[in-house]
């Protein structure tokens, strides 16, 4: 039986790890054993049992707790943690997702004792090297021997960045292997809709209707840091609600540098707007429904831009630069970044002529089950 290290270090790498978790149960549980190590590095209060045992997700036989911290604090603990239990455990590989520091100090300890990387969302480029994401996901790639893209866009990325399509083993770091296998997350979009649809309140407890609000998110520090941009995004989202239901689930951060930034003038008119309802942060299952029944959503995370296009619906990015580029491209999304008229113009549009058409661009919804077969077959 082959051995593989997972690491993951927040929540929605967890998320994303579940979808090789049931694959490995369901179709290679005889072949396939996992580890997985939680590295700590964000604290969030909803990991609890319920939160496990609801997603049916199993959780990290080990946390290094490594806590927050400066970029180089966090990640050297993390580094050590995990090198210390691969020379416990010698895995096959080490799977990796996206651009944490956790995703960053597992390709660090793997590479320094030789174990194989795997990188799940490989070849994702912002071009933006000010995003610590950038670094992170570049230097895991350059690093990993399996690397597998969610996207054509990211799979041309590694060609241009000097990786071959090798059709023959053996495979290492200074021969990697290259995929464009379709992303885990829409294999779990599939799985967890069903579950949400059958558990989750949020519709009712905000007094909603299906396809009769638009869904917003707002957390990047550039956005929530900078009072000129914080103050466009809520102009615009004032103007839209005088004609829409706009639901903003906020973290408790961007509550707080609201305070902050914004003047007494707009904290006003955000309090008396009843048609903008801000609530705390909610669950994963409770944002995919909302998700699912949202009829426009605005946002500046990379993960629900995706997860937009995964339940076909129009989407404003509020950021100059995209790793999604693909659902650019498609008429389904449009990059307004913090501009006030941009958001109202692209809002205008997609009301006027929502998309249509959303090619199956993400895969077939089988990823993690190839991506379990190729770990099989080459590591």
């Amino acid at each position: 039986m082959k051995k593989i290290v997972t690491i993951i270090g927040a929540r929605p790498q967890i998320i994303k790890a579940a979808a090789i978790s049931r694959a490995i149960k369901n179709h290679y549980s005889t072949e396939l054993q996992e580890i997985i190590v939680h590295t700590g590095q964000h604290y969030d209060s909803n990991m609890s049992e319920v939160f496990f045992e609801e997603l049916n997700i199993p959780k990290p036989q080990y946390n290094l707790n490594v806590g927050s911290g400066k970029h180089g604090e966090q990640t050297a603990k993390m580094i050590k943690g995990i090198e210390e239990i691969l020379l416990t455990y010698q895995p096959d590989a080490i799977v990796l997702y996206g651009d944490t520091n956790s995703t960053l100090s597992g390709a660090i300890a793997a590479s320094k004792i030789h174990i194989p990387v795997v990188h799940i969302e490989a070849g994702l480029r912002s071009f933006n090297k000010k995003m610590p994401e950038e670094i992170n996901r570049i230097m895991c790639d350059h690093s990993s021997t399996l690397l597998f893209s969610p996207t054509l866009t990211g799979y041309n990325n590694l060609l241009r960045e000097g990786f071959q399509d090798f059709a023959e083993g053996p495979f290492s770091a200074d021969r990697p292997k290259i995929y464009h296998c379709g992303d885990v997350m829409f294999d779990n979009s599939l799985y967890f809709s069903q579950l949400a649809r059958e558990k989750s309140s949020a519709m009712a407890a905000n007094n909603l209707t299906k396809n009769g609000f638009i869904l917003g998110t707002i957390h990047r520090d550039n956005n929530t840091d900078q009072p000129e941009r914080l103050t466009a995004i809520f102009n615009a989202l004032l103007k839209i609600a005088e004609q829409e239901v706009i639901l903003l689930p906020l973290h408790p951060r961007t509550h707080k540098k609201m305070q902050e930034v914004l003047s007494a003038h707009m904290l006003e008119a955000i309090q008396s707007c009843s048609n903008l309802k801000i609530i705390n942060p909610v669950s994963f299952l409770d944002m995919v429904l909302l998700e699912d029944s949202a009829k426009m959503i605005i946002t500046d995370s990379g993960g629900v831009q995706k997860e937009s296009y995964f339940f076909r619906k129009p989407c404003l990015i509020l950021r100059p630069e995209t790793e999604w580029v693909e659902i650019v491209e498609s008429g389904a999304a449009k990059i307004c970044d913090a501009d006030e008229n941009t958001i109202l113009n692209s809002y205008h549009e997609f009301t006027a002529h929502p998309p249509r058409d959303f090619k199956p661009i993400f895969g077939d919804g089988k990823a993690s089950q190839f991506i379990c077969s190729e770990i099989l077959k080459h590591l």
